[in-house]
């Protein structure tokens, strides 16, 4: 949750005076004199913080910030790329099937000196066929078909398993739930959700109630969630990890398909990643993670103002067409904060494509904007303290 400030009340000055004095006992006020404050200061706001924190970042350091990338092992190589380019968050690739312990010795070897804040450690830990961090210590987390049929207190109670799990390993943010609507028309043609067992059903109202429950388990557990795949990949055929041009030629900007990933808004997600499907009918020319349109509907319509992520801008086929150096770049321009690689030989064509962008004065704008989002999501964390 966002830092909330603090208001305290000051004690008055007593004043007594003894019944009957004659009035010349009370000695009058000294014009000169200051009266204790009526309050103390404010406490500053998890955002104040952090837009101090980010003024006092070079630009390098501000863009790291706003690049997500994929690691495996921590190994030198990798801890490098991430200390040379001050990159802000990872996410965990590969299957790790040695336990919390396991995982919470790599999460240590990632959290580097000489980085201008904490790294943010990401998992993709959905369940079902979508669960990267297993062993002893983790739960066999069932998919989001199995969890529907669950209450939503049973839900959230199991969520909440899940993250005290992933905390202990030092992870602080999954990527899910998984937000999409799957029509039954569509079903198991759907190839990214409908196929695999990831969605939590067919009627907007009740996916919104299953990702909220989902949501609130992992926040009682202290772990951030990612809304996905906005504005929804349940209607396509095509998975855009490994097919090009995938489109949406159904949602609209006012669909009811989009009243999921606002009830996971309103449940506290803390973030929402954005799809590289093209949406006919909402942004024809950009596919969605370029699209400012697709992006204001996430800061208009669903009323959030915290990290939005992008889906794989740096392996996925969608992408094969578009320079590295642009994606990050485009991302960021289109209102976006945390560009995602899961390809790390491509982080450093990220990072130069958007500080070159970032020599336009409103790019560097946006550039201060989405890192000051990235750090509050980090104090939110509590991996950066706000004094």
């Amino acid at each position: 949750m966002r830092g909330r400030a603090l208001v305290t009340t000051a004690l008055a000055a007593l004043l007594t005076a003894c019944a009957g004095a004659p009035a010349a006992t009370t000695a009058p006020a000294d014009p000169t004199s200051r009266s204790a404050p009526s309050e103390t200061a404010q406490r500053p706001t998890a955002t104040e913080c952090a837009a101090r924190i980010v003024d006092k970042m070079t630009m390098a350091e501000r863009v790291g910030q706003l690049v997500m990338v994929g690691v495996t092992s921590g190994s030198a190589s990798e801890t490098a790329v991430l200390r040379k380019l001050h990159i802000g968050s990872v996410i965990l690739m590969g299957n790790h099937s040695d336990g919390t312990s396991g995982v919470r010795r790599l999460t240590k070897k990632l959290q580097i000196s000489g980085l201008p804040t904490p790294l943010l450690i990401s998992v993709d830990q959905e369940g079902g066929l979508v669960q990267r961090l297993k062993g002893a210590g983790f739960d066999t987390i069932p998919s989001a078909k199995v969890q529907s049929k669950w209450s939503n207190a049973k839900l959230t109670s199991r969520a909440t398993r899940w993250g005290r799990q992933l905390a202990s390993a030092g992870v602080h943010w999954t990527l899910a739930p998984v937000t999409d609507t799957v029509p039954t028309s569509v079903g198991t043609k759907n190839a990214p959700i409908g196929a695999l067992g990831r969605g939590y059903g067919s009627n907007p109202d009740v996916v919104g109630k299953k990702v909220s429950a989902f949501v609130k388990g992992m926040d009682a557990a202290g772990i951030a969630t990612s809304t996905k795949h906005f504005p929804g990949i349940g209607r396509v055929i095509g998975n855009t990890d490994f097919t090009s041009g995938v489109k949406d030629t159904t949602t609209r900007p006012d669909d009811p398909y989009l009243e999921p990933f606002a009830a996971a808004v309103k449940a506290g997600a803390s973030s929402v990643m954005v799809s590289t499907v093209t949406y006919t009918k909402i942004d024809s020319h950009h596919v969605a993670a370029f699209s400012s349109t697709v992006i204001g509907l996430i800061r208009g319509r669903l009323g959030f103002d915290g990290v939005v992520i992008s889906d794989d801008l740096g392996a996925a086929k969608s992408m094969a067409s578009v320079p590295a150096k642009q994606r990050g770049a485009d991302f960021i321009k289109a209102g976006g904060d945390v560009a995602m690689t899961v390809a790390p030989s491509l982080a450093d064509e990220f990072v130069a494509g958007i500080r070159s962008a970032a020599k336009d004065s409103a790019v560097a704008a946006q550039v201060r904007e989405a890192a000051v989002r990235v750090v509050t999501m980090k104090i939110d964390q509590g991996l950066v303290p706000c004094r």
